[in-house]
């Protein structure tokens, strides 16, 4: 406790300790109240910043790949057309022509008996989807064995353009009726419908 006077105040020299204790005592509210939260704030831009750093350098990073992206795409383009994997004619008629004969030449080839071939709308061109090509879709009925539908199928998954089997149905065909014994012979005829899809770039815009 302070001593005080006889008379029951503080000496000069009291009273300037106790000016001096209220201004610390002051100075540490105003630095409570104002300095802290400054700091505080100073902090939380520091970090930002900082994270403001990071993302621009993962930026500056992807930036400088860039170029290297866009070579890749344009050499796998390159490839795709020197690969001939889309049908180049100029038309979709055009393309379903040429799909149609390749497929004739290839069953009769391997033996079997086509039985009509049907060219089927491309939803590509009705809905105008955004997709970059459309699809030359052709509907084939034939007979045969199954070695024939063997290397039918392999010689269409394997060609140039490329083309895909598509929604194949297989039934075996009923056999005739032995004249002398009265019986169903069996057969191995089989009645296939599948179709075939080819890829046709879209004319630019």
């Amino acid at each position: 406790m302070l001593n005080k006077g006889q008379d029951g105040t503080l000496t000069p020299l009291q009273q300037r300790w106790l000016a001096v204790g209220l201004l610390v005592i002051v100075l540490l509210i105003a630095g409570l109240l104002i300095i802290v939260p400054v700091v505080s704030k100073g902090l939380a831009l520091n970090d930002t910043k900082e994270n403001l750093l990071f993302k621009l350098n993962q930026y500056e990073r992807i930036l400088a790949k860039k170029d290297a992206v866009l070579a890749s795409r344009d050499k796998i383009k390159q490839q795709s057309t020197d690969q001939r994997y889309f049908n180049g004619q100029e038309t979709e008629a055009l393309a379903s022509a040429e799909m149609q004969d390749f497929i004739k030449k290839t069953i009769v080839e391997a033996g079997g008996q086509l039985s009509s071939t049907q060219t089927m709308p491309s939803s590509d061109s009705a809905t105008n989807s955004p997709a970059k090509f459309n699809h030359i879709i052709v509907r084939i009925s034939m007979t045969g064995n199954s070695e024939m539908l063997r290397t039918v199928l392999y010689k269409i998954e394997n060609s140039v353009p490329l083309m895909i089997i598509d929604q194949i149905d297989i039934r075996p065909v009923r056999g005739r009726r032995n004249r002398k014994t009265g019986q169903i012979d069996a057969s191995n005829e089989l009645a296939i419908n599948f179709r075939v899809v080819s890829f046709m770039r879209k004319p630019a815009q």
